[in-house]
């Protein structure tokens, strides 16, 4: 996959250097924080590469991109107890889960078990 011509991770590796230089020459972003941008823009990355590859890897992608989300905002001030992070990405699984449920195949085929209803012994 590329953007703009060039690939994804030598792109996220140019706003790392950018982000690192302008902290060492005046931006007031602690190191918690710039781990935690570097850490969206990581997962960033990776939603969009799970996405255009079409692995059926986009539900993980997503939840982790919002779990990533989460450690930015907190590093940035957010104030949140953990049972409220928890309900948050609950919430954000259980979405996932009802809009992509049919999009994912098992790398394994079926199980006879799973080809033929219990209830429907004679069948």
């Amino acid at each position: 996959m590329r953007i703009f011509g060039r690939e994804p991770v030598y792109i996220l590796a140019l706003v790392a250097i950018a982000l690192k230089l302008s902290a060492a020459y005046g931006l007031d972003v602690s190191a918690a924080q710039q781990g935690a941008i570097m850490a969206v823009l990581s997962l960033a990355v990776a939603l969009v590469t799970a996405i255009v590859l079409k692995t059926g890897a986009v539900g993980a992608a997503i939840v982790n991109l919002a779990q990533g989300a989460l450690a930015l905002f907190l590093a940035f001030g957010l104030h949140i107890d953990a049972e409220t992070q928890s309900l948050w990405m609950a919430a954000v699984e259980g979405t996932v889960a009802l809009l992509i449920h049919r999009e994912v195949t098992a790398p394994v085929g079926p199980l006879a078990i799973e080809q033929r209803s219990p209830v429907k012994a004679g069948a």
